[in-house]
């Protein structure tokens, strides 16, 4: 009998997300395979995988950005039909991508009023906008040298901190994070991962975080979804499992895909 890791794993009351039995195909490909997911409210979600696995097409299809061929999304215990990425936004889903969405010849400040400034006719409202800026990445904890700053001068740490703080701002409240840490540093990896332990211990933002580096992610995650071939086949606590036994995991589908490709040959 096959078990689904979600509810295996023992889903609380409170969800603020659930994804049931969601698949997606692309011709002949098949992306997603029955995907069953859960998010808490407050609750970081690592979500692992290798390349290819289904990771990027999930993430479209929670951000509003692609429509599942079948299965359903439960947002705080209502089923919804995400229409578009805009949609899913006010909704309260958002995702932040590794290109960041942020435009380098702006100030930090213009950069966290992107597409919604405010404004006192017939100009824009830079005192306020930049006030308000500053005051948000104060409390959030974001260092940055100014908020008057060109994003370009910024390192990609700030950059990802930025565009998180830009989204948390808009009022999201379920986060979609891809790739966070990809091609940073250990200072700038430790950023982002003190922001995502602050949003966690503040409980008003739920994330999930899809991440190929294990160690990085069960530091400030409070569980762990493992997708391969299309499949989430492991739904853990992070206290519960180890980057050894993940890794592990790993290498059994890759001995098992060379097998495969071997008899075929």
């Amino acid at each position: 009998m096959t078990t689904d890791p979600a509810a295996a794993a023992g889903a609380p009351d409170g969800d603020v997300l659930r994804v049931e039995h969601v698949s997606k195909r692309f011709g002949a490909v098949t992306a997603l395979t029955d995907i069953n997911l859960r998010l808490g409210k407050g609750e970081v979600l690592a979500l692992l995988g290798d390349n290819g696995a289904g990771k990027s097409t999930l993430l479209k299809i929670l951000c509003g950005f692609q429509p599942p061929d079948s299965g359903r999304i439960v947002l705080n215990g209502q089923e919804v039909v995400l229409k578009s990425v805009d949609h899913a936004r006010e909704l309260g889903i958002d995702a932040v991508y590794q290109d960041l969405a942020l435009i380098n010849q702006l100030s930090v400040y213009h950069n966290m009023y992107l597409n919604r400034e405010k404004v006192r006719w017939p100009l824009l409202n830079n005192r306020a906008m930049r006030k308000e800026a500053k005051q948000h990445l104060d409390a959030m904890g974001v260092n940055i040298p100014s908020v008057d700053v060109q994003v370009a001068r910024l390192s990609g740490g700030q950059r990802q901190a930025i565009a998180v703080a830009r989204s948390v701002y808009s009022d999201a409240k379920i986060l979609l994070l891809d790739e966070p840490l990809a091609a940073m540093g250990v200072k700038e990896a430790a950023m982002i991962l003190d922001l995502v332990r602050d949003l966690r211990d503040q409980g008003e933002v739920s994330v999930i975080i899809i991440a190929h580096n294990y160690g990085q992610v069960l530091e400030v995650c409070d569980r762990v979804n493992l997708l391969q071939q299309g499949k989430i086949t492991f739904d853990k606590k992070s206290s519960e499992t180890s980057v050894v036994e993940l890794t592990n995991l790993v290498v059994a589908e890759y001995r098992a895909a060379l097998e495969a490709r071997h008899r075929s040959a």
